[in-house]
């Protein structure tokens, strides 16, 4: 898994952090491949982690020739990418989540906490509007959801962007744990009943990698 996050003193999001996080990202999924498919082969199709590595590696390649300044531009270049090609559930929950940030951030140059606080917010939206999940059905909305509460949370109580951050790592690696008792009730997992319990979701697991990496790059911290 990723190395932990350490809080830093970034004021704004600029194109170039917002490239650096989703770069970060794309190497996180990449070293979690075979965990992201031993997770999803317990209970799902075994294709989660393939899906989104070339997804997030399409996506890399694209946001490498994207001559963007403003962090918004660079999310739809994410979504669309994960859109078009990521199969499966993961590509339009992700893309929903990423051109919804996007759509938040609309055309600014930079985004302060509160307003990347708020494209996160907007993104979990775009996964419930795309998946209907709710807390509980053993989904990524039950480690997006909390960490986007402790991120709204901190931001609001005038914590720094790295620190809020860290929060919500935090909060996205409590919801990961918490989705193994769960009985899915989404997904191809729900098909499985009772025998999905005691298992982790591999969506929850992908969304921590999210998280932690926003931390990292966002605070400065992209060692690997």
């Amino acid at each position: 898994m990723s190395a932990p996050p350490v809080p830093g003193v970034r004021a704004v999001v600029d194109a170039d952090a917002i490239r650096s996080w989703l770069s970060l990202f794309a190497a996180e999924v990449a070293r979690n491949r075979d965990l992201l498919t031993r997770l999803d082969a317990a209970i799902g199709d075994a294709d989660h982690g393939a899906n989104l590595c070339r997804g997030t590696s399409a996506a890399v390649s694209a946001l490498a020739g994207d001559a963007a300044v403003s962090p918004g531009t660079l999310l739809k270049t994410m979504g669309m990418t994960l859109v078009s090609s990521v199969g499966g559930a993961s590509g339009p929950l992700y893309g929903s989540l990423f051109l919804r940030m996007a759509g938040s951030a609309g055309g600014a140059e930079s985004l302060d906490a509160p307003a990347f606080a708020a494209a996160l917010c907007a993104g979990l939206d775009g996964v419930v509007a795309r998946g209907r999940a709710q807390a509980g059905d053993k989904t990524m909305y039950d480690a997006l959801s909390p960490a986007c509460d402790a991120l709204d949370n901190a931001v609001t109580a005038g914590k720094d962007l790295g620190h809020a951050l860290s929060l919500a790592t935090a909060a996205a690696d409590a919801g990961r744990n918490a989705t193994i008792p769960m009985l899915a009730r989404k997904g191809r997992a729900s098909y499985l009943g009772e025998r999905s319990v005691g298992h982790q979701d591999p969506g929850a697991t992908s969304v921590a990698l999210l998280i932690s990496t926003a931390a990292r790059a966002l605070s400065g911290d992209v060692s690997q």
